[in-house]
């Protein structure tokens, strides 16, 4: 298939969750013989952070206007299988409408931040990349969250087909290397601020490092404001570029997750980056959300925190109990949450558009069960519908970032 994409971005990792899975996936597709095209535009920020300028194998479109690559984005069209948009592209409403006037087989949307649309959509917020007409032209809608997103994107927004498209990892990116001293940690918490996610962190990870005053932690991040409650054993590493997450996984004893306030509410939006440890094999500690089960067994391959005493409980198991909990994560990963694993969905998604599922009665579709029609990979059956700005840093280059103790030296921010 040839598959045009109108996206956020792909030329630069650095403040997005995109451009990392959109390079992993796109350069399964190509392996997998897709043709692809991305298009993109040039704005300051990621200009300023760029750090790919061509796709292997595919076409990599940046420009500057949309008026003056209009004629191009037409004859990438003209013979595609595939337009697609995404949320947060730049140019979405153009690209939509450009979209879905092209001969292409399959018009679709991808959203991957189907929790921000949504609490927009409830807060009666702009959402700047969806139209007034919502989602109902397009074919199939994708979207980075499963679970009850999936029915909101129907109801709220007209979908007419929906299929999750989770994240996923490249395991030739993300893998086991040597750790690193200036990352070398008991557990690590690698996320910009947020203060959504600020009661969670404060529970888990700062209180736990008061109870545990001979442990070493470790966030890595930025934004942190002036009045984060460090202590004397939270160290801080500053704007960890993208290509130094290995090493940072892989320098720490266990990592801890925490999830954006959207996302946990509604369930089934599993962060890339814990795809990204278990790859690195690293044990995950991370808060409970709904779904969590269906990407990894709380048993088996990660730990489930809610209080200060599951941190510090986990950080009195042994290293054979980590070593059995992170390899059984990590051997979960590579079986079913790679970019070539997510490939194959996306393929399936599409075809299911080329050629539908029989139509099933009422009775019964209310057999279905919920939780099985958004397992990983599922397909979900069409139900009719009704017709950053970011703060600026510094320019990535892919070194290791100072580390310094966040109480001592939080002023140099």
């Amino acid at each position: 298939m040839k598959i045009v994409i109108f996206g956020l971005t792909v030329s630069s990792s650095w403040g997005n969750g995109h451009a990392t899975l959109w390079r992993g996936l796109i350069k399964a597709l190509i392996r997998r013989g897709h043709e692809i095209v991305f298009f993109e535009k040039d704005v300051p920020y990621y200009a300023g952070h760029r750090d790919l300028w061509g796709i292997p194998g595919g076409e990599l479109v940046i420009y500057s206007d949309w008026n003056d690559v209009r004629p191009l984005a037409r004859k990438a069209l003209s013979d595609a299988d595939v337009g697609m948009v995404t949320s947060y592209c730049a140019d979405a409403l153009v690209a939509t409408e450009i979209v879905l006037s092209s001969p292409a087989k399959i018009k679709a949307f991808y959203d991957l931040d189907t929790p921000v649309t949504l609490e927009n959509l409830r807060t009666r917020r702009e959402v700047a990349y969806i139209g007034e007409r919502g989602l109902s032209d397009f074919d199939l809608v994708l979207s980075y969250t499963g679970g009850a997103a999936l029915d909101e994107l129907q109801r709220r927004l007209g979908a007419r087909r929906v299929a999750p498209l989770y994240g996923s990892v490249d395991p030739e990116v993300h893998c086991p290397v040597p750790s690193r001293n200036e990352y070398r940690c008991d557990i690590s918490y690698l996320g910009t601020y947020a203060e959504d996610r600020q009661a969670a962190l404060e529970t888990l990870f700062i209180e736990a490092a008061k109870l545990l005053p001979g442990k070493r932690f470790l966030i890595g991040g930025a934004q942190y404001p002036a009045a984060f409650p460090w202590t004397e054993n939270i160290f801080f590493a500053r704007h960890v570029s993208p290509p130094e997450h290995p090493a940072f996984y892989s320098s720490s004893r266990i990592t801890l997750n925490v999830t954006r306030r959207a996302m946990a509410h509604m369930g089934y939006c599993p962060s890339g980056r814990m795809f990204e440890a278990a790859a690195c094999g690293i044990p995950i500690l991370t808060d409970w959300w709904q779904g969590l089960d269906q990407f990894f067994n709380p048993a088996s391959e990660v730990m489930i925190a809610r209080t200060t005493e599951d941190s510090v409980a986990a950080l009195q198991l042994s290293d054979a109990e980590l070593e059995q909990l992170s390899q059984a994560a990590r051997e979960r990963v590579l079986s079913e949450h790679t970019a070539e694993r997510r490939a194959i969905d996306l393929e399936e998604a599409l075809d299911g558009v080329l050629r539908p599922a029989p139509e099933i009665n009422g009775a019964a579709a209310k057999d279905l069960d919920d939780s099985a029609a958004n397992k990983v990979g599922r397909r979900i059956l069409p139900v009719p519908g009704e017709g950053e700005k970011r703060r600026r840093g510094e320019k990535g280059t892919g070194s290791a970032p100072e580390i310094f103790s966040g109480k001592e030296d939080l002023k140099t921010l």
